[in-house]
């Protein structure tokens, strides 16, 4: 079997899983699980640009998908004129401080030597953060006040919410900046820590600060970029259409929901798959993954390899930001507490890993099959306990036990998978191509 028809068929066996979902369970369910799969290959795409091109080690994928969230809702929600009012001119005078706080410092470091740099940083540095704060904390405070069990909170700019798409990119990848700058030269082990913590510090700044997010008050109701339910099921055209079909009319509206967002999903991924494979295949691709095979031998070509890593360290979390966007899109609510960083960045590289290390195709595979089966994992947990226990009496502590541990089979299977694919496929399903 050629490597062509190898591929195809195993995307088309994927395609089948949702198919069998459908006939057997609900097709809204499958369509569902497709939505979060697309989401999913884009950000395991994210992080195999990262990774399969540059080998950079990245575990703090759940804080740049934080950061897509956020933009979500600065960009959607509506502003709230009263918070404004009551605390909006000293929020934006304690940001133009510890703007021209972190100037001065970098002035400072720039443009002075010895003690005196040490001295005058320093200074600077007690002064700006107590001068912030003195403007920061009583608008905060009167922010959050601002009716708090419907707000507490600045809002956003009212837009179509599929701009926040963009935006949630531009967040991470500044962000990715930042990180990079100073992480970038530590060694890979060292670059994983420092991720994971500047994630866990990303999602703790989402959770506690009110005035941007609501924090664990959550953000509800964000704008749609597809039809509403209700809209659909008002329609007289899909009131006749479901009648035709032979389907309720509250199935078909969530199946159109499900199937647009769906298409934006792919339009989306498309592209970003377009971009990485012509990327992959141009000389900067050769170059990346010339300088992750021997970083050595790179740099002795004058190659500049940490500017070249920090390249595509932005370019992988910008890519990630934007499916986080995707991801509250989708659920229509930003909640910061959903965020796990250690659980899902897990999800994330096993999707890479499963998929093909520096195979584009190959994170998408794997995107759609360890989501698929994250969420599949339990129902078919519970019906393989069901079957191997069905002799027994319905009152049997073993068998009540086993239908009971159903719900943790999922990351055991998760397991199963990732050892499967490594004893017998090591390099991924869909391994990277030596050009």
């Amino acid at each position: 079997m050629t490597i062509s028809i190898r591929n195809i068929s195993l995307f088309a066996v994927t395609a089948l899983l949702f198919v069998i979902v459908g006939q057997v369970q609900s097709w809204s369910l499958s369509l569902s699980i497709l939505n979060l799969c697309l989401i999913s290959a884009i950000m395991a795409l994210g992080v195999n640009i990262q990774w399969g091109y540059a080998g950079l080690l990245n575990v703090g994928v759940m804080g740049f998908a934080a950061l897509g969230g956020l933009a979500a809702v600065l960009v959607s929600s509506p502003p709230v004129a009263a918070a404004w009012s009551v605390g909006g001119g000293n929020l934006l005078v304690g940001l133009l401080i510890a703007a021209l706080t972190v100037g001065l410092i970098v002035w400072c470091y720039y443009d002075m030597r010895g003690t005196k740099r040490r001295v005058l940083i320093a200074i600077v540095a007690v002064a700006g953060y107590f001068a912030t704060r003195a403007f920061w904390d009583p608008a905060a405070d009167a922010i959050e006040a601002v009716d708090p069990a419907a707000t507490g909170f600045l809002g956003g700019a009212g837009m179509p919410i599929i701009f926040a798409w963009l935006i949630g990119g531009l967040f991470a990848a500044g962000a990715a900046w930042i990180v990079g700058k100073i992480s970038l030269g530590l060694r890979s082990d060292y670059l994983a820590i420092a991720t994971l913590g500047i994630s866990e510090i990303i999602i703790a700044m989402l959770k506690n600060e009110d005035w941007l997010t609501r924090g664990v008050k959550n953000v509800i109701g964000l704008p749609r970029p597809v039809p509403y339910e209700v809209d659909i099921q008002q329609s007289a055209y899909f009131q006749e259409l479901a009648a035709d079909w032979g389907m309720s009319i509250i199935e078909l509206s969530s199946m159109v929901v499900k199937l647009s967002y769906a298409g934006l999903f792919a339009i989306v991924l498309l592209i970003v798959l377009y971009l990485s494979e012509t990327a992959l295949r141009s000389p900067w691709g050769r170059m990346m993954r010339a300088i992750r095979d021997n970083e050595t031998a790179a740099e002795a070509m004058g190659k500049d390899v940490k500017g070249r890593h920090l390249q595509v360290f932005i370019l992988g979390s910008a890519v990630v930001g934007i499916a986080g966007a995707m991801l509250t899109t989708i659920d229509g609510q930003f909640t910061p507490s959903s965020y796990q960083p250690l659980r899902f960045t897990f999800l994330i590289w096993a999707m890479v890993i499963v998929g093909g290390s520096g195979n584009n195709w190959g994170a998408v595979l794997g995107g759609f099959i360890i989501w698929f089966f994250w969420v599949e994992a339990e129902p078919i947990g519970l019906w393989f306990m069901d079957l191997i226990t069905s002799s027994m009496d319905e009152s049997n502590p073993l068998r009540l036990h086993l239908l009971d541990s159903a719900a943790h089979i999922r990351l055991m299977a998760m397991g199963v998978i990732m050892l499967l694919v490594l004893r017998f496929a090591p390099q991924g399903l869909i391994p990277e191509r030596r050009r």
